[in-house]
C-alpha cells in the first residue's frame, strides 16, 4: 500500500488530496468519522487539529486492525516493551496527545533528597504506579516520530534536520508531569556554519527554562548523538554532534557509571564491522553557572545510521539488509522490559496480510535472553524467520508488494 485512502461521506480520497483540508475542517467536531480503506470494510479514524492543519489519525487501540503496509498500522502493544507501560505509565487521549508518568522530576530542590521507597504512614494505602525511565521515554519519542518504521521512500531522508523536526513534533503531543514535553526538550538543529549564531541564540532561548528560581533548580532534556567525552581538571566534557560550540559537563563519578552500564554500546562504536551505529544520548541537564549545562542523569541508546533504534550490535546487519532490500518493516522497541528476548527483532510489513516476525539469535546473548527468544520463536510457529549470527543470513521472506 503506497498511498493511504479514506472514505469520507461516501467518497474516497487519497491522503494527499488537496481537497481534504477544507473537508476535514467542516467535519471537525462532528460525529462523522473517516474510514481508512486499507482493509475491506475500512477502519474508523478521527480528525485532529494540529496548529493550522487538520489530520486524520488512528483511533486508540486500533493499530492492529489496519493492513501491515498501511501507515496507520502498528503492532499490538504486547509485541514490544510498550505493552508493559500502556494504561499505567502511558495514557492515550482521544485528543491525540499522550500523558506519560516519568520516574524523574523536572526540578531539584536544594537541601531536599528524593523520596524513595514506600511510606510507613498508617491509615493510607496508595497505589504504586510505574514510572517510565529516560530510556523508555527515548523509545517512546522515536516510535511516535516514526523512526522505528522504515519504507523505501525514507532512504536518504533521515538527517539531523529530520530528527530535530519529528522528535519535537512528537514531544509537542506528549505531556510529562503536567506540561508539554516540547517545552523541556532540546534537540540540536542541523549544524550550518552560516546559521550557527542564530541556532545558538535559539538554543539559549529554549534552555532559559533552566534558570534557578526560589531554591528550585529546573531540569530540561537534551537528546542528540554522542560524539566524544574528554577529561578536565574538574570533571568531564561531553560533546554532542551538531552542537560543537558548547559541551555538557558531568562529574567523573557519573561518567564512570555510564561507561560501566553501557560498556557494550561503547564497544559497538569501535567494533570490527562495516555497520557503524550511532550512540544517542538523552540527558536531564541543569545549569551549573551562567549558560553552562551539567548532566544530572543520562541514558544511552544505539541506533543504525538510519536512526532506527537497536538494542544490540547483532541487530545491525539485519536492519541494513532490510533497508538495502527496500523492505518495509518496524523495529519493536524495548522501553523498560527486562530483556528483548520475547520481541521480534523486526516485523516485516510487506510479506502478506500479517506481519512476519524476524528473530536473531547471537552467541553472545545471556541465558535468560536466549530462553525468552526461543519461547517467542516457538509461539510464532512456522511463520517465524530465524537467523543465528554465527551462520550466513538466510533469505528474507518474499515481498508480496
Amino acid at each position: 500500500m503506497e498511498i493511504q485512502r479514506f472514505s469520507i461521506a461516501g467518497q474516497v480520497y487519497e491522503a494527499q488530496d488537496g481537497r481534504l483540508q477544507a473537508l476535514l475542517a467542516q467535519m471537525h467536531g462532528s460525529t462523522e468519522r473517516p474510514r481508512c480503506q486499507c482493509v475491506p470494510g475500512g477502519v474508523e479514524m478521527y480528525i485532529a487539529r494540529h496548529q493550522q492543519c487538520f489530520l486524520i489519525k488512528r483511533m486508540p487501540q486500533t493499530g492492529g486492525q489496519h493492513h501491515p503496509s498501511c501507515p496507520s498500522w502498528e503492532p499490538e502493544a504486547h509485541q514490544s516493551g510498550l505493552g508493559e507501560l500502556m494504561g499505567d505509565a502511558i495514557i492515550e487521549n482521544t485528543s491525540g496527545t499522550a500523558e506519560l508518568r516519568a520516574d524523574f522530576s523536572w526540578t531539584r530542590v536544594s537541601g531536599r533528597s528524593h523520596a524513595r521507597g514506600e511510606s510507613h504512614a498508617f491509615g493510607k494505602v496508595k497505589t504504586v504506579r510505574r514510572g517510565m525511565s529516560l530510556r523508555a521515554l527515548t523509545h517512546f519519542l522515536f516510535e511516535r516520530a516514526g523512526f522505528n518504521r522504515w519504507t523505501p521512500g525514507m532512504a536518504g531522508k533521515r538527517g539531523q534536520g529530520v530528527l530535530h523536526k519529528y522528535l519535537l513534533e512528537a514531544a509537542s503531543k506528549t505531556i510529562v508531569r503536567g506540561e508539554p514535553l516540547v517545552k523541556r526538550l532540546y534537540v540540536p538543529e542541523q549544524f550550518n556554519e552560516a546559521s550557527k549564531v542564530d541556532a545558538a541564540r535559539r538554543r539559549r532561548e529554549k534552555l532559559a527554562v533552566l534558570y534557578p528560581r526560589d531554591g528550585h533548580t529546573p531540569l530540561a532534556l537534551v537528546l542528540g548523538e554522542y560524539k566524544h567525552c574528554e577529561a578536565t581538571a574538574s570533571g568531564q566534557r561531553l560533546w554532542i554532534r551538531h552542537m560543537p560550540d558548547v559541551p555538557l559537563l558531568l562529574a567523573n563519578e557519573l561518567w564512570a557509571r555510564l561507561e560501566r552500564k553501557y560498556a557494550a554500546y561503547f564497544d559497538a562504536l569501535g567494533a570490527d564491522t562495516k555497520f557503524r551505529p550511532k550512540l544517542v544520548l538523552t540527558a536531564l541537564i541543569r545549569t551549573r553557572s551562567e549558560h553552562t549545562y551539567e548532566i544530572d542523569t543520562a541514558s544511552l541508546m544505539l541506533a543504525s545510521e538510519h536512526w532506527i533504534p537497536v538494542e544490540n550490535a547483532h541487530e545491525l546487519p539485519l536492519i541494513h539488509a532490510l533497508v538495502d532490500a527496500r523492505r518495509r518493516f518496524i523495529k519493536p522497541l524495548r522501553y523498560d522490559a527486562k530483556n528483548t528476548g520475547p520481541f521480534a527483532n523486526a516485523l516485516l510489513l510487506d510479506a502478506g496480510t500479517e506481519p512476519a516476525p524476524l528473530h536473531v539469535i547471537s552467541a553472545f546473548m545471556t541465558g535468560s535472553e536466549r530462553t525468552a527468544k526461543e519461547a517467542a520463536i516457538a509461539a510464532h510457529g512456522a511463520r517465524t524467520w530465524l537467523w543465528y549470527t554465527d551462520e550466513a543470513m538466510p533469505p528474507l521472506p518474499t515481498s508480496t508488494m
